[in-house]
């Protein structure tokens, strides 16, 4: 059921001014977790069956959705969504839409995973939003195609039931299947719009690929990293720093407010699995005037063990990769990065192996989820 049962009804027609000054919306718990279906990830929308108003697409653009409320095209106003026409009955005796009646999109996951969380946004979607939206997973190996997504030998499974929503709003739903998810279907009943789409949870990478692969980023969100915690998240989510590929603004990375004490600014991160590192490599890309001055890393292995330094405090240059090679492997589950005295950095890599400890555990993860 949606988190946030008051957000359900009609939204108030837009009145002038700030589009978002009568959003609602809440504090959801899952928000710190990465989004699944981030662009950056690789997810896509791969199929809709109706994108009339709307491009499908539109539902995984990073940012908030914008409104302009001047734009209109040949098929009416453009919103910045994913918009399907109004559906009718099938007579002038019985026009409305049956009950079974609903449009639907396949979405890919950038990377497979556990859903926790997701947000279905209808932001600015007042009077066309959907009456009700439901959600469903499948886990299927490679690149399918969406006809053989929509074959008969898929499983799907309802993550989120259809459950009544509201316009305006970001609708978000608690997820508890306990399964690696590779694509969803997000169904609106019987139409409308729905501004963006957020999957919340945690990567389940395939330990196959990553065994192949040998020495890999043992950090990145798309092999399973994650950021457990951090000093500050002011100007951008400290996930950023393990995002694929290097950083292409200054809001791509992790920047913190600017300290007035004798403090200093740091990251938690959890690795995929238990492994030893070997080399590192601290990019501060479009940091200039704000990058960290120095740096350090420690790290931990198990969730009860002790710190130990593997990276002094180390200068850093605005605008650079900056890599180190250790002088011996480091064994670690988790690492930690102080930055000094405030700033930022862009990018965090962690080149390793998993322990064959870790990649037991690893494969056995995969084979309970399903994958």
């Amino acid at each position: 059921m949606t988190a946030t049962a008051r957000f359900t009804g009609d939204a108030n027609p837009y009145g002038g001014g700030d589009p978002y000054a009568d959003y609602r919306t809440a504090d959801f718990p899952f928000t710190d977790l990465v989004n699944l279906a981030d662009r950056r990830l690789g997810a896509g929308v791969i199929a809709a069956n109706d994108e009339f108003f709307a491009e499908r697409e539109n539902l995984l653009k990073p940012e908030p959705a914008e409104f302009d409320p001047e734009r209109f095209g040949h098929k009416g106003k453009i919103m910045d969504g994913w918009e399907t026409r109004r559906r009718r009955g099938a007579s002038a005796d019985r026009p409305h839409p049956t009950d079974e009646d609903h449009d639907w999109a396949l979405v890919r996951l950038g990377a497979p995973g556990v859903v926790r969380g997701i947000i279905v946004d209808t932001a600015h979607f007042r009077g066309n939003y959907p009456q009700a939206v439901s959600v469903e997973a499948a886990c299927v190996p490679g690149s399918p195609s969406p006809g053989e997504l929509l074959g008969p030998g898929v499983k799907w499974t309802t993550l989120v039931p259809r459950t009544v929503v509201g316009g305006h709003a970001a609708n978000g739903f608690v997820v508890a299947a306990e399964q690696r998810v590779t694509h969803l279907r997000v169904n609106q009943h019987p139409d409308g719009g729905i501004a963006r789409l957020r999957v919340y949870g945690e990567v389940a990478p395939d330990p196959a690929w990553l065994a192949a692969l040998g020495t890999f980023d043992l950090v990145a969100l798309e092999n399973g990293g994650m950021v457990e915690d951090a000093s500050d998240r002011f100007y951008s989510p400290a996930t950023n720093t393990i995002q694929p590929g290097r950083s292409r603004k200054m809001d791509d990375g992790w920047e913190t407010r600017r300290r007035r004490d004798k403090g200093n600014d740091w990251i938690r991160y959890r690795l995929v699995e238990q492994a030893e590192i070997r080399a590192v490599e601290i990019d501060t890309a479009y940091l200039k005037g704000n990058s960290a001055g120095w740096a350090s890393l420690s790290a931990c292995d198990g969730e009860s063990g002790e710190w130990t330094e593997v990276l002094p405090r180390t200068r850093l240059q605005p605008d650079t990769n900056h890599r180190f090679v250790l002088p011996e492997a480091v064994r670690a589950t988790h690492i930690r990065i102080d930055i000094f005295p405030d700033g930022g950095i862009s990018r965090l890599r962690l080149l390793g192996s998993p322990t064959e400890g870790g990649a037991a555990r690893l494969a056995a993860r995969h084979r309970e989820l399903g994958g």
